[in-house]
């Protein structure tokens, strides 16, 4: 799974750094640094004045936030890595 986190100037602006320390944490916690690839992205394209906007494997999110995070992990990537 690789997810990117858009690290453009809107989302640098609405907390790319913490969702990206976020993600870090979690993957580490979760321990699946050989199943996710993180990456930083400059602007996807889908620029929200809430929250980040993340890609995960091929699907689009926007608005991501610290405090939503923990849902939107769980969700997202936890569930989609069970049905694999």
């Amino acid at each position: 799974m690789i997810i990117q986190i858009c690290v453009g100037s809107a989302c640098h602006l609405n907390g790319s750094q913490e969702i990206a320390e976020l993600f870090q944490k979690a993957v580490g916690e979760y321990h699946l640094e050989h199943e996710i690839t993180l990456a930083g992205s400059f602007c996807i394209g889908k620029c929200n004045r809430v929250g980040v906007t993340v890609q995960v494997d091929e699907e689009i999110y926007t608005g991501v936030t610290k405090e939503e995070f923990k849902e939107f992990f769980a969700e997202h990537v936890l569930k989609k890595i069970e049905r694999n």
